[in-house]
This record gives structure tokens, C-alpha cells and sequence, in this order.
């Protein structure tokens, strides 16, 4: 059989699609780290004694393993073996702490849990202790070894659940998601048919493994048989010397990653800050088109743009041969097999294979679908003629004023491009008098451009209406922050933690107004 991308994916397990993998490139690197490469038939080997290993511990098909681990070599091994096995496997953000990982420890009710020892100054094997996890083992750098000859047969279907996700923190509690290895491989399938790859690219992963986005793009490295480089610690301009060393071709992550290397562009204008990039992909938060054009414009490079979450890993994806107003302004298109409804009040919603099953909680499963066995997204949008995706907030972030409705993306995709504005947030904050009043919480550049001066509330307003923003729709509060508050995994802004922080707080900020 002569096995394409698009054949391989129609893998019935992840296992599956590693060992096809594995059998037409054995050779060729799947992960990069340091002076380390790991090849996609090392990747299968080693994965295989790990997994007698785990075996041998006691871990048999169905049991739940947690693991909170970074993105290294060995985290990747653990999960394949994991997936080898069919085990149910739940990753934590290895940044969470005692509140959030105890939670996942009960909720999945997890019999083993794999933890890195000491990382970053914080004692995980400590935690895991006080938290009374059972099956405690480090799996930094040494995982469980044995002979695959006690192994049982791999699993020979990929729809029962096996994997549970974590909601990433946007909202403060978290939902156990349900996935199976199908959900997952066409998640991943519409993430790699999308960007146009091929085995001659290099990919990167500056974002935490024990994401969603980990599958997702393991997937993709799977099918086009294409390596990527881990970061373990991601900083830039830290992080450069090995895009550089190992010619990364495609990097990204999320709006604020295109951020960060725009800025590390912008110290060294007219020369590639990393001369083999050509790509900046991602999604998991929203992007302004001034983001898009800045990123053409200044890196020279393309950059594409998808919608995702952690209840359906890849939704929709901008095509490198799209046009720039699409790929400007729109999240892509779907990919066979994933269907988009929008529903009367603007609702996105959802069904296809790459949706997940539900949730942990069977009355939080019951909520999130229609009828029909829709997902409701909680997304506001609208599909063009062309089928590409328009987002436009969330049913949450609609902040009705006196009775009209206001889209906080619209103002929040106008202040972005103001040059003293590095990132904002818009919320509505609950107001006697108006029902909800909005406020503009702003993040200024770190490096101030030539020119540019201190926000105030006259000079965002002044802006916003040159701009053709409806009076209605100003922000009557301004809030300038050093930092606005994100998650640790693609550093989404934490608007809830914003809406607790101002809630009380006056209409106009006394520091900021005219």
C-alpha cells in the first residue's frame, strides 16, 4: 500500500498511526531537543518497553494514569506507551498546583501519577505526596523500562475514551473532556491538511505538551513524517538560538506567541529574526487582523490562523494559498467531516469526529449538546460564502449596555491596532445605571515605538471614534496594566480573573480619566 498523509489518517488508534509511521521513515527524526533526536522508529521501540515497564508496574488497558510532566523527549514516550497500552491518560499543565491538580487526581480518580520530581524550584513529587495521589513516579528523565514481550495486544479501536483533557483555565473551574484516539488523530488531521506541510519542514513546540495542542500536533508530525524542536522553557529571545540551529520552518502557538516574535523582529528590522522560518501557525485565542498584517508585513513570513479548544482540538484552519482578507480577518475554513451550525442568537456550534464525548460530569455532557448532537461553543460567528469561519465574541462576552448588545471583539480588534496598545481585554462590568458599562483593560508594548504617549480614557475614546465606533459602543472605564492575567498553556487572557478585579471599581479609574 503506498501510505500518504491522507491515508494515514484514517488510523484507527494513535498507536496504529505510529507504528505506519514508523515502518515507512524509521530513520527519520519525529522530535528535536538539545543535542537529543528521537526517530519516529525509536519513537515506536522505546515507547514499546516503556509500556512493558508501566506493565509491569500494574498498568493494564482501562487504568487511569495522570501525568504532569514538561515538554520533553520522555513525556511524549510516556504517553505513546500510555496509548500503547490503552490506558486512560490525563495530562496537567505541569504549571498547576495543589487546587487544580488535586481536582484532576479525584474527578479522574487516577491510580498511578507521573510526576517530573523537582522542576522549575517547585517539588511536584511533594505535592503529589500531600495530595494523597496513588501511584506516585518521576518520569523526567528515567521513565519504566521492560521486555514488550508481557505486552497484550495493542488496542485495536480508537473510539472508547482514553483521554482526559483539562479546560485550560478561561473560566475558573476546570471540566474533565472526554477524547478518544480518533477525536484526536482528526483534530490533528485538520491541523496537517491544512498548512500545506511536507517532510522537508521543521515544526517547534513552545507550548506545554500536556495541552491539547500536544496530540494535535503530534498528529501532524505523525502523517507528514516531519520533525519538530521541544522547548521545555520557552522564552524568547532565550528560544532563538535553537530555532535558528535546527531551521525551523513553521512555529506559532497562539496570537500572543505571534506577538512575542514580532517584538524580538522588531529589535533587528530588515533581518529575519530567524532566517528559515516561512510559517507562523496557531489559534486558542483571538487574533486581530492588525496582528496578521504586522506579522506579513514585518517578519515576512505567512501566518495562518485556526479555531480550536480543548473540547475540539482543530475546528478550522487558514490555508497558506488563502487570501490575505480571509486569513486577516476569518479563523479558515472546516475540514471534511467537521459540520458548523450557526444557530439563531449567532452561535457557533458543532459536530463531527473530532468532537469530543463530553464531559467527566454526565450533567455538564447533557448541557453542552443540542438535540441534534450539536456542541454548543459558547462562540459567537458567522460562516462567508466562501465557508470560512467569522468570529465575532463569545455569548459570555457580549456586553449588553442600556439594552444593546456590544461585541467586545469589535472594540478589542480596533484598540490593537494603536501603537501605545500591546494587548487588551474588553469586559462589561455590572453598572446601575446602564446594566453593564464597558471597560478597556490595556497592556501597553513593552518597548514603547517612537512617538507613541500615555493612555488615557479621552485618547482611547478619541481613537475609537476616528475609527467609526458607534457612540454606544465606547469604553466608559480604562484600565492600564502592566500585565493582563493569562493562563500558562497558550496565554490566553483570564477575563474572569479581570471582571473580579474591576467589578467593584468606579465608572471612570480616577488615575486614567480626562
Amino acid at each position: 500500500m503506498n501510505e500518504t498523509p491522507h491515508s494515514l489518517s484514517s488510523a484507527r488508534t494513535l498507536w496504529e498511526l505510529v507504528a505506519r509511521r514508523a515502518g515507512l521513515t524509521p530513520d527519520r527524526p519525529v522530535l528535536l531537543q538539545g543535542d537529543r533526536t528521537l526517530t519516529f522508529g525509536a519513537l515506536r521501540t522505546r515507547a514499546e518497553r516503556v509500556a512493558a515497564g508501566l506493565y509491569d508496574m500494574g498498568v493494564r488497558p482501562g487504568t487511569v494514569v495522570a501525568w504532569q510532566l514538561p515538554t520533553r523527549i520522555e513525556t511524549a514516550l510516556l504517553s505513546f506507551a500510555l496509548a500503547r497500552l490503552g490506558a486512560v491518560q490525563t495530562p496537567v499543565i505541569p504549571f498547576y498546583r495543589d487546587r487544580e491538580v488535586g481536582f484532576a487526581l479525584r474527578e479522574s480518580r487516577a491510580e498511578y501519577f507521573a510526576v517530573p520530581g523537582e522542576w522549575r524550584g517547585f517539588d511536584h513529587t511533594g505535592m503529589a505526596r500531600r495530595l494523597g495521589a496513588k501511584g506516585v513516579f518521576e518520569a523526567y528523565d528515567r521513565l519504566p523500562d521492560g521486555d514488550p514481550a508481557v505486552l497484550p495486544p495493542p488496542p485495536a479501536e480508537g473510539t472508547s475514551v482514553r483521554w482526559i483533557y483539562w479546560t485550560s483555565g478561561t473560566t475558573s473551574d476546570p471540566k474533565g473532556v472526554l477524547h478518544t484516539d480518533r477525536s484526536l488523530i482528526a483534530g490533528g488531521s485538520c491541523l496537517a491538511h491544512a498548512l500545506r506541510l511536507s517532510a522537508d519542514d521543521v515544526g517547534s513546540m513552545a507550548f506545554p505538551y500536556a495541552h491539547i495542542a500536544g496530540p494535535d500536533y503530534t498528529v501532524m508530525l505523525l502523517l507528514y513524517g516531519f520533525p519538530a524542536v521541544m522547548f521545555e522553557q520557552f522564552a524568547l529571545p532565550d528560544a532563538l538560538a535553537e530555532y535558528r540551529r535546527h531551521g525551523v520552518t513553521v512555529a506559532g502557538g497562539s496570537t500572543a506567541f505571534y506577538s512575542m516574535f514580532l517584538a524580538e523582529q522588531r529589535k533587528q528590522p530588515g533581518e529575519k529574526v530567524i532566517p528559515s522560518l516561512r510559517l507562523l501557525a496557531g489559534g486558542g485565542a483571538p487574533k486581530p487582523p492588525e496582528v496578521y498584517h504586522a506579522v506579513v508585513r514585518e517578519m515576512g513570513v505567512q501566518l495562518t490562523h485556526g479555531y480550536g479548544m480543548t473540547e475540539v482540538p482543530m475546528i478550522t484552519m487558514g490555508a497558506p494559498d488563502d487570501t490575505a482578507e480571509n486569513l486577516a480577518t476569518t479563523e479558515g475554513r472546516p475540514p471534511e467531516g467537521m459540520e458548523i451550525r450557526i444557530a439563531a442568537d449567532g452561535e457557533v456550534r458543532l459536530r463531527g469526529e473530532a468532537v469530543c464525548q463530553g464531559y467527566l460530569d454526565p450533567a455538564q455532557t447533557a448541557e453542552a449538546f443540542d438535540e441534534e448532537g450539536f456542541l454548543h461553543t459558547g462562540d459567537l460567528g458567522h460562516l462567508t460564502p466562501s465557508g470560512h469561519l467569522v468570529l465575532t465574541g463569545r455569548l459570555k462576552d457580549v456586553i449588553i449596555r442600556k439594552g444593546e448588545n456590544i461585541s467586545a471583539k469589535e472594540i478589542e480588534d480596533l484598540l490593537a491596532a494603536h501603537p501605545a496598545v500591546g494587548d487588551v481585554a474588553v469586559i462589561g462590568l455590572p453598572d446601575a445605571e446602564r446594566g453593564e458599562r464597558v471597560c478597556a483593560v490595556v497592556e501597553q508594548p513593552p518597548e514603547q515605538p517612537p512617538g507613541a504617549y500615555r493612555l488615557t480614557l479621552d485618547v482611547v475614546t478619541a481613537y475609537l471614534r476616528a475609527e467609526g465606533l458607534s457612540v454606544h459602543k465606547l469604553p466608559e472605564q480604562l484600565e492600564v496594566v502592566d500585565a493582563l492575567p493569562r493562563n500558562d498553556t497558550l496565554r490566553k487572557i483570564l477575563k474572569y480573573k479581570l471582571r473580579e478585579r474591576y467589578a467593584q471599581g468606579s465608572p471612570q479609574s480616577p488615575t486614567q480619566g480626562p
